[in-house]
């Protein structure tokens, strides 16, 4: 097929590039036309693993191209996807008006039946608004579909092209032999396409995520209660996760969730009901514990060291989870603006997310050129990324640059009893102090 994908962020251009590893001819369309040009030049402008071989090999056959010009990616495609932002507005509501900006450009170029895709993550009653305002500019035939992705940054490409299930929205039986087709090669495994009415696929997005949100904080606050009882959440979590009706994944305590999916997602579903007169209890309390959460680390810092004015704070992390140079909403940089409010100061070192921060917050911190030169006369050592190189670090060499030796770990990287025999004093989340 002759595919158009409309946005290059995370979701378009893994879409698009995995689009055209299975034979298809995609051109993806970005209004930045520096953007533009670096995937022209084979660079790709996101850090998602296993993304740059499938991208410079696309490119390299001839199956992926880029445009600034929505106008040059018309001719004989059969399917447009719209990969576009949809921020949180001031009050929680997702903003549409790319998605819908889009729309009416497309509105206004089409020459021939198509199926245009919502790929973005979008309230329920979307599909009708991009059909209304596409139908406002155009004669010609079209079908407007939900799919919305379900890609885990640092997994995405892995999640496309083998996907737990496809989710395709359509009342059309003729885009839906469209959708078919083009989800074939990813299926074969026996993994379904799951096709429904459009307002459901939409609410089936927002659910999932909200759901997982869920399991996360439900987890999180099992973990501060084993604290104040002296039981281990790790064992917790082991024990529950063990029941097939719950399962293993999700479970793991932390500083919270973050990222461009979960906090936008679940604010937008309560907006969603608040205009339905509709009130998702549950889920504004996910809200207020995950913001919480992502300074729980905080206290024990103060405890432990007295006022944290002048104190060096090494940072290991910065994205909001490994394998991804995505910031978005990641506790780090709330444990930023705290620990610089009063009066520390802070090394970082994340692997992928340092050009990010830095762009965002400029010398408000210091960055090192690996993680053990954040240590260097540090005070204590604060984890808030799982990153894998974090895991096994060579500790003989942190002795040797830390100021004490003193972790505080938002991610429970190690177990309690090695850093009882190395001679650390090592706080966690829901383990305690040295489990003490």
């Amino acid at each position: 097929m002759k595919i158009t994908v409309i946005g290059t962020g995370y979701v378009g251009l893994v879409t698009g590039t995995c689009l055209a590893e299975t034979g298809n001819t995609v051109t993806c369309v970005d209004i930045d036309e520096e953007k533009v040009e670096m995937m022209r030049n084979g660079k790709v402008p996101i850090y998602e693993p296993h993304l740059d071989v499938l991208f410079e090999r696309n490119i390299r056959e001839g199956r992926l191209t880029f445009t600034s010009r929505l106008d040059e990616a018309i001719d004989g495609v059969s399917v447009f996807f719209l990969a576009l932002p949809t921020p949180p507005g001031e009050d929680g509501s997702a903003d549409l008006s790319y998605v819908l900006g889009a729309g009416a450009q497309l509105g206004k170029l089409l020459t021939g039946y198509a199926v245009v895709v919502d790929k973005s993550t979008v309230p329920v009653g979307t599909a009708e608004k991009v059909t209304a305002v596409i139908s406002s500019e155009t004669e010609v035939p079209f079908d407007v579909v939900s799919n919305p992705e379900f890609l885990r940054e640092g997994y995405a490409v892995d999640d496309f092209l083998k996907p737990d299930r496809v989710v395709v929205g359509t009342s059309s039986e003729r885009a839906k032999k469209v959708m078919e087709e083009l989800y074939k090669p990813y299926v074969r495994q026996g993994n379904p396409i799951l096709f429904m009415d459009e307002k459901s696929a939409e609410l089936t997005k927002y659910a999932a995520n909200s759901f997982l949100a869920t399991k996360i904080t439900f987890m999180n606050e099992v973990a501060n209660f084993c604290e104040l009882v002296g039981a281990d959440v790790d064992m917790v979590r082991i024990g529950i996760g063990s029941d097939s009706r719950i399962g293993k994944r999700f479970l793991f305590p932390g500083l919270g969730y973050g990222g461009s999916c979960f906090p936008k997602d679940v604010q937008a579903l309560v907006k969603s009901g608040n205009e339905e007169n509709f009130e998702f209890q549950l889920l504004k309390s996910v809200m207020q514990i995950n913001d919480r959460q992502k300074l729980v680390i905080l206290p024990k810092m103060r405890a432990r060291l007295g006022s944290l004015k002048g104190k060096k704070i090494a940072l290991w992390g910065l994205a909001f989870k490994p394998d991804t140079d995505d910031i978005r909403e990641a506790p780090s940089l709330y444990l930023i603006d705290k620990l610089v409010e009063e009066g520390a100061s802070v090394t970082a070192f994340d692997p992928e997310a340092m050009n990010n921060v830095k762009k965002l917050i400029g010398d408000k911190i210091s960055y090192a050129k690996n993680q053990y030169e954040a240590l260097d006369g540090a005070d204590c050592l604060l984890i808030a990324t799982e990153w894998s190189e974090f895991r096994n670090p060579d500790f003989s060499k942190m002795n040797a640059l830390l100021k004490n030796h003193l972790i505080f770990d938002g991610r429970n990287l190690y177990e309690i009893a090695q850093m009882d025999q190395l001679g650390y004093e090592y706080y966690s989340i829901g383990r305690g102090k040295n489990g003490k």
